[in-house]
Order: structure tokens, then sequence, then C-alpha cells
């Protein structure tokens, strides 16, 4: 896994080739126990990586579309697993809690609700108030620039911008890591209130 802008965050990557991006597993390690947000495949280097670190108690997932990896994991770790609340209903696969806005996981990891995507519903997480992760909605095809969505994939394109523009009102934000594409690790806000004005 590589090491990210904190010496308490990785992550680790699949290409997709149908896009042309990444996708992106990310591992916040804690005494409390390790949690693991939108886990990709780990490879064998991976693995040995996150069980050197004390291994993952939590998996949480931004949306159903982003279960990627997490039945694997969890048979492997015993971990519990978060979704989104909005999808309690419908989601493909058994969640230890449901997480709705404003909640905390674990103490510095905040769920914010996202609306109008492509899932009810979606989750993105603010770690320590400077740190944004998000799923599916906000993300990167190009290094620098974060992007939305296209329109045909979003349920209301009008509640999806709004929720942008509730993340570009999140005032400490400094880095935004993509569950899709390439993550920004400086002046996030600033991108963030980029992205708002050209939607």
């Amino acid at each position: 896994m590589k090491s990210l802008h904190r010496p308490d965050l990785y992550s680790w990557s699949t290409f997709n080739p149908a896009r042309n991006i990444d996708f992106n597993g990310i591992a916040w390690v804690r005494s409390d126990g390790n949690i693991l947000i939108d886990p990709v495949a780990l490879s064998n280097h991976d693995w040995n990586h996150l069980q050197s670190l004390g291994g993952v108690v939590w998996i949480v997932l931004t949306n159903s579309d982003h279960i990627r990896a997490t039945p694997e994991i969890a048979n492997q770790t015993y971990a519990k697993i978060a979704g989104p609340a909005a999808e309690k209903d419908t989601f493909p696969i058994h969640c230890d809690r449901w997480l709705s806005d404003g909640e905390e996981l674990a103490p510095g990891l905040k769920a914010i609700e996202l609306q109008g995507s492509k899932t009810p519903g979606e989750l993105a997480f603010l770690l320590e108030e400077t740190t944004l992760i998000t799923g599916d909605l906000v993300r990167a095809h190009k290094a620098g620039t974060l992007t939305i969505l296209p329109d045909e994939k979003l349920q209301n394109r009008q509640a999806a911008v709004a929720s942008v523009q509730r993340l570009a009102q999140l005032s400490q934000v400094e880095t935004v890591l993509v569950g899709d594409g390439w993550s920004v690790f400086h002046d996030g806000r600033d991108r963030l209130k980029e992205l708002v004005a050209r939607l």
C-alpha cells in the first residue's frame, strides 16, 4: 500500500481499463483498530502490509457500487461492515452498522450524506476536518482537477450539484481522496470550489 499525506493513511489501487482510471481503496491506521474505505482487491504484498499494520476491524462503504473486495476481505479478517443508511433496505451485502449524515463511525471520521448520485444517500467522509474521502459522485479523471459523475448516471443533477456545493463549503479541507481516479493532496477546498463553478 502507498503512504499518503498523513502517516496513518494508506491507499492501494486497481486499474480500470474501461474508464482509464484507478479505483482506490483507503486504509486509516489507528490504535483502536484500522478502518478500510471502499477496499479494492489486495495483492499479496498489500495483504502482508495491511497485516503488519494491525489488520482491519471495520470496512466502511460509500455506496452499493463500491462493495468491491469487501466480502473477501471481511471473510478473511472478520471485519465488521458499515454502509449508507439510505440503502439499508436494498444493500446487497450484510452490514453491521448503517451510517447517516453527521454520524461518526469512529471519533474523527464523520459521514456526509450526498443526494442525487447514482445510489441513494451516497456517503462521503470527513476525516478530522481536513481530509475529505469521496466515493462515486466526486471523482477525478485528470490529475489536479475534480469532476462528478456524468449526467446520465445521476438520479437528480440539481441535488447532486447541491451536495457538491455543500462539500465545497467545508472550510478546512486540504486533501480530497477519491474512490475513482486521482486524489488531490493540496488546496482541496479550492479544487472543490472550482468544480462547483463548472457545474
